[in-house]
């Protein structure tokens, strides 16, 4: 009859134990929220096994308590060190003791995802341990929770990565039609750009403007920041730039004053525009710019005299209130170049952690002073892709080339 009995008995343990796994399955399917899963999970150990203290680890950017029972408050909420977990008896000293019996790794593709800290708080009793008799039970009633959690949370970051690739690539199509898909070449000036951004999007912005019979307008700009925010901050600043120039004639300074009103409204404080921008008249050949914090644009003239266009005022969007505005004036003499660009050109570092630098950017402008403008832009971009070698680009990149003939 005992042996009856403990058969009897062994039966209806597996039989529970076998309900056990299938009411959790039926309830990760079920989609039910993690803490609900975890409620279900603490149930099944503590009232069905009577394990009596339990902390469950899993993997993030450290090891963090997922869920608890049984212990005290001090215990640790986060671990750095995963060979903490690689003994067979855990002791947290913080405040008091709380030791455990058995460390259970849970493992997905060979590699740890959890640890599961499982004792008894009634050790002087004389009888089996609850956590060695049902241990390979505990085992696989955790493994199929965690992995699940585990699933779980890696489709909700596919999705979520779903998400930003569907925007970045509405990001990176409205920015396409943003930036300008023809540039001019006339008997009166010819005008090239090339443009790579750091990610799928970017911050730079380039425009050239026929404003009348007699006036152009050309800016370089970029955005503090990458990405799809620093695209749409850049669509809106570029809606509101032409909008400026085609409903009302005013300076260049009135244009920057209300560029900044509108940067600081769009972009609420949080980022800020840098903007080469200027106006040239093809009758008296005078280029009018202002330089708002930009990178500043290299003038090449025909006797190999450069110089660097730097008047102008802080960024747009840095304050409420632009402290001073200096404008810039020059006069343009025949076959002038004027090369615009953002930081991603000059600040790209090599190997050595030397910046390409404006230096060696006026040497090249000079250098290719008397060549077409794209063979120009080309020579620039494949000088700085020579210099960086197999290094990343750290920033979008942007260039706009102007020659006045």
């Amino acid at each position: 009859m005992p042996e009856f009995n403990r058969l009897t008995a062994k039966i209806k343990q597996r039989e529970f134990k076998l309900n056990a796994l299938l009411e959790i399955t039926k309830a990760i399917n079920a989609n039910l929220p993690v803490e609900e899963l975890l409620k279900e999970y603490e149930s099944v150990l503590r009232n069905d096994l009577n394990i009596e203290k339990l902390v469950l680890y899993t993997r993030g950017e450290q090891w963090t308590c997922l869920w608890k029972y049984g212990v005290s408050d001090v215990v640790l909420e986060q671990i750095s060190d995963e060979a903490f977990f690689q003994r067979d008896s855990i002791s947290f000293v913080q405040g008091r003791e709380e030791s455990f019996d058995m460390v259970i790794p849970v493992q997905q593709d060979g590699r740890p995802i959890a640890y599961l800290l499982v004792g008894d708080a009634g050790e002087q009793e004389v009888r089996m341990s609850p956590v060695v008799k049902h241990m390979r039970f505990i085992e696989t009633l955790t493994n199929v929770l965690v992995v699940a959690i585990e699933n779980r949370k890696l489709a909700l970051e596919r999705l979520r990565q779903e998400r930003v690739k569907k925007e970045l690539e509405l990001a990176a199509e409205m920015q396409a039609i943003l930036l300008p898909q023809e540039l001019p070449k006339t008997k009166e000036f010819e005008v090239g750009a090339f443009y790579k951004a750091h990610q799928q999007v970017g911050g730079d912005y380039y425009d050239f403007l026929e404003l009348n019979d007699e006036e152009v307008m050309f800016c370089m700009a970029d955005v503090s920041g990458k990405g799809v925010s620093a695209a749409f901050l850049m669509a809106n600043f570029q809606a509101y730039l032409r909008s400026i120039f085609s409903y009302k004639k005013a300076s260049l300074k009135e244009i920057v004053l209300e560029l900044n009103d509108r940067v600081m409204i769009s972009a609420m404080g949080e980022k800020y525009i840098t903007l080469f921008l200027a106006t040239y008249n093809k009758k008296t050949r005078i280029l009018n710019y202002i330089n708002c914090g930009h990178n500043p644009p290299v003038l090449a003239d025909p006797s190999g005299y450069t110089q660097l266009l730097k008047h102008g005022c802080i960024g747009l969007g840095m304050f409420e209130e632009i402290p001073k505005i200096d404008q810039g004036l020059v006069h343009l003499q025949e076959n002038s170049v004027v090369v615009c660009y953002t930081d991603g050109l000059v600040e790209v570092e090599n190997s050595v952690s030397q910046e390409f630098g404006i230096e060696q950017l006026e040497q090249l402008v000079l250098a290719g002073k008397n060549d077409s403008i794209s063979a120009l832009n080309r020579s620039l971009v494949d000088a700085v892709n020579d210099f960086k070698g197999d290094m990343p680009y750290i920033d979008d990149l942007a260039i706009l080339s102007c020659r006045f003939f």
